[in-house]
């Protein structure tokens, strides 16, 4: 872990109880003089560093001795859309998603996504939270959906979309923005919506699933 979220980041003195108390004490066996970082979610761009000053069984305490503004942020930018696939399947790639610097997703009821699948906004942003201590990033990923791809196509014009094509994503293509269809990819309608925009696929004979397909091409434009 990189450095912690604390509601109470930046104040003179912080005390750590419970379940973090157990995870840095018991878990990570930090000790009496141990430097730790710490972020507010208010104010993420500044680092506070802390020095533990009391040990006990239960609580610590510990002393500000540094506020820096560090930030650490993507060097790119990438907004996914994303139609719509089992939410725990995006669960297992969020914190990856995270941590190689998607900027934004966007989730999209497409023709075949299923109805039933719901969005847990507070669920994904704890495990961004998550994934930004460990990995160090001090950018948040937002989240957020579009009822459709008309509607999203509408707004981001210069949408690319990974799709079967012959036009295969080249190691120095750059840019900003792409549609990932969900399983099944997208309907005879939708390919007819999205004729009129630049399509690609990677150069493998493989089919990808919908969640190994966004890490792919997010991982191809980021690193």
């Amino acid at each position: 872990m990189i450095y912690i979220f604390d509601d109470n980041a930046g104040e003179q003195a912080l005390t750590l109880k419970g379940e973090l108390h157990k995870y840095l004490i018991k878990v990570r066996r930090h000790s009496l003089g141990d430097i730790l970082s710490f972020r507010n979610k208010e104010s993420v761009a500044t680092l506070f560093k802390y020095k533990i000053i009391t040990l006990e069984p239960r609580v610590a305490t510990l002393e500000l001795i540094s506020a820096e503004v560090l930030e650490v942020k993507p060097s790119k930018e990438l907004h996914v859309a994303w139609c719509i696939i089992d939410p725990k399947s995006v669960e297992k790639v969020l914190p990856s998603l995270c941590e190689i610097g998607v900027s934004r997703i966007s989730f999209i009821g497409c023709d075949r996504s299923q109805k039933n699948f719901k969005i847990d906004f507070k669920r994904y942003d704890r495990i961004i939270e998550a994934s930004m201590q460990q990995s160090g990033r001090t950018s948040f990923m937002s989240i957020d959906t579009y009822k459709s791809i008309t509607s999203f196509i509408e707004e981001f014009p210069d949408t690319k979309v990974f799709d079967f094509t012959q036009n295969i994503l080249q190691d120095s293509s750059d840019f900003r923005r792409v549609l990932i269809g969900c399983e099944g990819g997208f309907s005879q309608n939708e390919k007819e919506l999205l004729e009129s925009q630049e399509v690609f696929r990677l150069d493998s004979k493989m089919v990808l699933r919908s969640e190994s397909a966004v890490m792919a091409v997010a991982s191809k434009i980021l690193l």
